[in-house]
């Protein structure tokens, strides 16, 4: 390819709305332009880095017996709704209504979609199978941001697998596991695998590769000791114990204008955050429940809805929790409550002497002793995990940070084959359900993050396994000694497999090498008068900057061994 003749519109200046490097980079070096909130055009440069993410993707998917498919967008609503998660996926789901008033819902994944596929496997000796697409999917993202990283349409390899039992499926999420780690690192990216919620996909398990950038949405705890790594969702930590002493009686007391856990701290003496039961009022599925926490400990609802099961979740509303509790929020508690579901987080568990509401305003209770005052409905582990408490695992310090979910595999079981009848029949004769498990990776996502993680104060700077081209042959001048020179490299080049574009353009030297380092091109190959007169060319690594003056008698094959390398 020619600069000249390409279309690679560079812009001077970041984009005004841009936050994540990704957003601001991908649009000044003309990879991305959006249309609207979150919907994104992938000019050719995204487009040819795009192209070699997948090319990745099927290589190592098909290595472990993957079979491509491409099936529909359009879906109709009864499919999902079979499964129960018409209702879950809720407002993220396009749905609308066809001329003849059918449900029609986009695809947003194909569990469901596949799983009808599937049912016309009748035999274990048609088992195992792994299939998969590289496919558009749509969300309704209420927030789209952060250019490609959260988007309402996107593109997806989405693989699944169907086995006889779990022992098989297991066997294939252990495959997929190892050709994801395979896969990321050939993007170039440092993906943590992380255990994980599996949400509104449902199943026995799941685990993200996450790849640390302040650019991230979720939040991983990891063990650099013992390498303990799960998504704050999920993740757990040791409590110290707490001496409680002997315990007391119950005692109520005023405590006008009393609301929050730092004015109990400070008003009442031995009310400290840690000495406090925090009660907290949710609607599971429209019935309220109590969630009782420490103090100092924040409650995570995603554990929340995890251990419950609930399909929808919300804090109450005021004048639902004054009807159900006759309090306001800053006086309640769960002392002496029969008439609703109470939660305890484990962090309460054997707790004696401590303070909470009185459910009457103004109003709280001290000396209470959670297991005899308190009609503990179930023991749960809701809390979220903070930095520096000691790791599950081994005791040392945890720390957390932000990340980009990159990939998300899942153990489904029988979710989706028992509701859409997939049933094979067993070396019995018997009938069993399909056991099934669900493997994404987000192709633009993966281009965003590649550049979140490799960049500098120039521009992009791309691995050579994922650039839109390798190469970059700069001519510094158009005149006819220099354009032969370098249109002979190019095509020498070109003759040995590498992914080259000449950049002849009538620009100054400044410009292009400007927009070179922009687009972060990981070789360029400098090719002026001065050093054609030395003999010699200059070549570039994108990477480091570093610079080595090459023969050009010798410049294609040092060029080209150099891309070699950098391919493995």
């Amino acid at each position: 390819m020619r600069w000249s003749q390409a279309f690679i519109p560079t812009l001077r200046d970041d984009p005004a709305d841009a936050e994540a490097v990704s957003h601001r980079l991908l649009v000044r070096a003309a990879f991305i332009r959006q249309l609207m909130a979150g919907v994104y055009t992938l000019l050719p440069l995204a487009y040819r880095s795009r192209r070699k993410i997948r090319r990745i993707i099927e290589e190592e998917i098909d290595a472990i017996g993957g079979q491509q498919f491409l099936f529909p967008s359009l879906h109709p609503a009864e499919i999902w709704r079979k499964t129960g998660r018409l209702e879950i996926m809720g407002d993220e789901m396009f749905q609308f209504l066809d001329r003849k008033a059918g449900e029609i819902v986009l695809g947003m994944t194909h569990e469901e979609i596949f799983t009808t596929i599937a049912t016309e496997i009748t035999s274990y000796k048609q088992l195992p199978q792994i299939w998969y697409q590289i496919h558009t999917k749509f969300r309704d993202e209420p927030r789209p941001k952060s250019g490609l990283l959260r988007v309402r349409e996107f593109t997806m390899k989405d693989s699944y697998s169907f086995d006889l039992d779990q022992e098989s499926l297991d066997k294939a999420f252990d495959a997929h596991y190892a050709a994801y780690k395979r896969i990321f690192a050939r993007l170039g990216l440092d993906a943590v695998p992380v255990a994980a919620s599996s949400g509104a996909m449902g199943g026995a398990g799941s685990v993200e590769f996450m790849v640390r950038s302040e650019a991230g949405e979720d939040l991983v705890a990891h063990c650099a000791h013992c390498g303990y790594a799960a998504n704050v969702e999920t993740a757990a930590s040791r409590v110290d114990p707490v001496t409680d002493g002997p315990e007391t009686a119950l005692e109520k007391f005023p405590t006008p204008g009393v609301r929050t856990i730092d004015d109990l701290v400070s008003f009442a003496a031995g009310a400290d955050a840690v000495r406090q039961i925090k009660t907290l009022v949710y609607m599971l599925d429209g019935e309220p429940v109590l969630v009782l926490m420490r103090g100092d400990h924040p409650l995570q609802e995603q554990k929340l809805q995890d251990q419950t099961g609930a399909v929808e979740i919300r804090p109450a509303h005021p004048e639902e929790i004054h009807e159900l509790l006759g309090a306001d929020a800053g006086s309640l508690g769960a002392v002496g409550v029969t008439n609703v579901t109470i939660l305890a987080d484990e962090g309460l568990r054997g707790r004696a002497n401590m303070t909470t509401g009185a459910n009457e305003n103004d109003h709280h209770l001290r000396g209470v002793s959670v297991e005899r005052d308190i009609e503990v409905t179930r023991w749960v582990d809701v809390r979220e995990v903070a930095v520096g408490e000691p790791c599950g695992q081994c005791g040392e310090p945890i720390e957390v940070f932000r990340a980009i979910e990159c990939g998300h595999i899942f153990k489904l079981g029988t979710k989706y084959s028992v509701p859409l009848g997939a049933m094979v029949l067993d070396q019995n004769g018997k009938t069993r359900p399909i056991y099934m498990g669900s493997y994404g990776i987000g192709l633009e996502r993966n281009l965003a993050a590649i550049v979140e993680t490799h960049h500098d104060d120039k521009g992009i700077v791309w691995p050579v396994t994922v650039a839109p081209y390798e190469v970059v042959v700069t001519v510094l001048k158009l005149d006819e000694t220099t354009l032969a020179a370098a249109e002979s490299l190019y095509q020498g080049l070109l003759g040995e497999g590498v992914d080259v574009i000449i950049d002849d353009r009538d620009e100054r030297p400044g410009v292009k090498f400007n927009d070179a380092e922009l687009v972060g091109i990981p070789f360029r190959v400098t090719v002026g008068p001065r050093s054609l007169g030395e003999g010699v060319v200059e070549v570039t690594q994108r990477a480091g900057g570093e610079t080595a003056a090459v023969p050009i008698g010798e410049a294609v094959a040092a060029v080209t061994a150099a891309v070699r390398q950098e391919r493995r």
